[in-house]
């Protein structure tokens, strides 16, 4: 069940009326129904593993809790590091880990030949196996208190609106929304419809517009070269933030509606003036969960310059390879660990400069990097990027004929092409504005005319202008 899609559409509204009438005391137990049934609905097998993973990392909560012996309390949170990545790796990553090995070895004239297993990656396994690591992780700190009702706990883990792509929930912000009795509150619900509308704008509107021409070129590359690569590059570039973005602002804005807040997961990443805060704005819950749980443990920056560089690149091969089973992402995130010890050597954060020009350079630097470096992140192989990188500028010598062939090879109309400029035009203001405004709360204050008449506006865009062929969110598949 996707949010973009009629059945979710039947779905909410139910879930929302039921919620609601019900006394506080079963309202959790209708999250984890709900959860669970919108869990299955990808494939009901499903749902043994994540309930697998949620009994484990409760358990070895509990132990660690009313454990006085520090022995004890170690060993239930290894024993659950230890199951819960087991079965995020043997689904995940078996099969590249068992491919590679095998490449390895027969460089070496050591014949082998790869296990085949048939079996699906579960939708949004990365993301709630994260979620039980850190809870399980915070309780042996002691930054938080062991759930002990189990239930309440499992509705925690499986909580439908970021189950399948995020925010990676803390302990500390989600769990107690789960339990604790909240009042009807007419003004967040409202917002929460509003920034769901604003993530369907997103998703229906750039993210699938753009996606059947990035697909067609990137799954084709050596029928093109020169400005097509270019352009296909550019407009993945807003696709992977549409989408995933758009899925981030549906999913809080969902959660809104039950009155919940989740974590903010993007913050205008593109308008970014370094790598470092590039990070800091992109897919915040997963930047810093690899922060609290990896690059600190590891020794962050309490130690010396080069180990605290490698702490910085192990950090960000780990999130590559966290997106997924391939070298191509592994590369990603290798190129951004890289880059940011870079910066962080080479050009020292300065005193705040005013200069308008200067920051939208900085601006413009930035994104370019981040257009480069998500070749990688889509490209199918290495190879491919490679390719992508070396025929990206072929003929660009004859620059305006370059600039035409490049937009005639993409075979997209003259209205389609100023459809998704004008709709990225919107994004761009929207996001710009955000750096200073909540713009939704902006645009709700202004006088009943004008701000129904934008919501109008925009409702009849993600109708009229929307992709004709929905696709999956991007980062299912993460």
């Amino acid at each position: 069940m996707e949010f973009n899609s009629l059945t979710y559409g039947i779905f909410l509204p139910i879930v929302f009326a039921v919620y609601w009438v019900l006394p506080h005391k079963f309202r959790w137990s209708l999250l984890l129904i709900a959860s669970y049934y919108f869990y299955m609905s990808w494939n009901a097998n499903y749902l043994v593993l994540i309930v697998f993973t949620t009994f484990v990392s409760y358990l070895a909560a509990l132990i660690i809790e009313k454990s006085d012996k520090k022995g004890i309390r170690k060993t239930a949170l290894v024993v659950n590091i230890i199951v819960s990545l087991g079965v995020l790796f043997f689904f995940k990553y078996f099969q590249f880990f068992d491919n590679s090995l095998v490449l390895l070895l027969n460089k070496f004239a050591i014949q082998l030949h790869p296990i085949t297993l048939n079996i699906l990656l579960p939708v949004g396994i990365s993301f709630y196996t994260f979620q039980t690591l850190s809870y399980s992780i915070d309780v042996y700190k002691g930054t938080c208190q062991a759930e002990h009702h189990f239930g309440k706990y499992a509705a925690f883990i499986s909580f439908f609106p970021q189950l399948v792509a995020g925010p990676i929930e803390r302990t500390q912000n989600l769990l107690p929304q789960i339990t604790e009795e909240r009042k009807f509150d007419y003004e967040q619900a409202t917002y929460g419809l509003k920034l769901m509308a604003w993530g369907f704008f997103k998703k229906l509107v750039i993210a699938d517009n753009v996606a059947k021409i990035v697909d067609n070129i990137y799954n084709s590359l050596n029928d093109y070269s020169g400005f097509s690569l270019v352009l296909a590059t550019i407009l993945f570039t807003f696709q992977i933030y549409c989408d995933f973005s758009g899925y981030s602002d549906i999913a809080i804005g969902t959660a809104k509606t039950l009155g919940i807040d989740l974590m903010t997961n993007f913050k205008s990443p593109y308008f970014s003036t370094s790598i470092k805060e590039f990070w800091s704005r992109w897919h915040i819950s997963l930047s810093t969960w690899f922060r609290d749980y990896v690059y600190i443990p590891l020794g962050g920056n309490r130690c010396g310059k080069i180990r605290k560089n490698l702490n910085l690149i192990i950090t960000f091969l780990v999130s590559g390879l966290w997106h997924g089973a391939n070298w191509t992402y592994i590369f990603w995130g290798g190129v951004h660990g890289v880059a940011q010890v870079i910066e962080k050597n080479l050009f020292p954060k300065s005193k705040k400069n005013k200069s308008k020009i200067l920051w939208w350079l900085k601006v413009l630097v930035v994104f370019v990097f981040c257009c480069f470096t998500w070749i990688f992140f889509r490209a199918n192989t290495l190879a491919d990027a490679g390719y992508v990188l070396t025929h990206m500028f072929s003929g660009i010598g004859n620059f305006t004929a370059y600039i035409k062939n490049g937009i005639i090879d993409i075979n997209i109309t003259n209205f389609d092409l100023l459809k998704i400029f004008a709709a990225v035009l919107i994004l761009s203001v929207f996001d710009f504005l955000s750096l200073r405004f909540d713009v939704i709360n902006l645009i709700s204050k202004n006088k009943c005319f004008i701000r129904y008449s934008f919501y109008f506006v925009i409702l009849i865009i993600i109708i009229f202008f929307r992709a004709t062929e929905a696709s999956t969110f991007v980062y299912f598949q993460f």
